[in-house]
């Protein structure tokens, strides 16, 4: 719920979700529908007006300011339509920034697997200029798994590229879904996107309308 007397808004109204361990789920719907406030409410970067958010077995509602941004480090990977990686610094710096936050070493053979899996293993000393718009893309997803999250929240994640890496990207994604059984939750307005994942949910003016398993 945003604002107050006449200019109150209510983003989400009685959302009541359960997403499992390893699924993949496309939400969608129009601007303003309230899929974005759902993306960040479980990324914990806000907090919902009243009801609760598990992940992982963590109630959100109960984490402080400090509390909620560690969490999100460690267990939630963000990944946005605008790649946000850090332009003075190569590609391998960027996709260990959430560990070097943390002062711990990667696992180097979990490394190596996700810059196999992603292409990304002959451009780790490049920065992120020298890169293109998909190529960048997959440094953010790449950074995003680096910590094995609970969760991976991609927002538009394809919004901002052409057809051809659109398909290479949402293709990383499903293959991050099945090899590293990564759950995973994209937000889209994109419906050919949406047809990807393994259940679409709908959202409309803050409610959920439908909820579809299609394997």
């Amino acid at each position: 719920m945003y604002g107050s007397g006449n200019n109150q808004v209510v983003a989400l109204d009685g959302i009541d979700l359960t997403v499992g361990k390893g699924e993949f789920v496309a939400v969608m719907g129009a601007s303003g529908s309230g899929k974005s406030t759902l993306l960040h409410i479980l990324g914990s970067v806000d907090k919902p007006t009243s009801g609760r958010v598990i992940i992982d077995g963590t109630d959100l509602s109960e984490l402080n300011q400090t509390q909620a941004a560690i969490f999100r480090r460690r267990k939630v990977g963000l990944v946005y339509q605008f790649y946000n990686l850090i332009p003075t610094i190569t590609v391998q710096k960027n996709i260990l920034m959430p560990l070097v936050l943390d002062k711990k070493k990667p696992n180097k053979e979990y490394f190596d697997k996700i810059v196999g899996s992603l292409g990304l293993a002959d451009r780790l000393e490049a920065l992120p200029n020298q890169l293109s718009g998909g190529q960048q893309q997959r440094v953010a997803i790449a950074r995003s798994l680096i910590y094995r999250p609970a969760l991976l929240l991609a927002d538009e994640p394809t919004g901002n590229l052409d057809q051809k890496n659109s398909g290479e990207i949402i293709d990383m994604l499903k293959l991050s879904n099945r090899n590293l059984e990564q759950t995973i939750v994209l937000i889209t307005h994109d419906e050919k996107v949406a047809l990807e994942a393994d259940r679409i949910i709908t959202i409309e003016d803050g409610h959920v309308i439908s909820d579809e398993r299609r394997r």
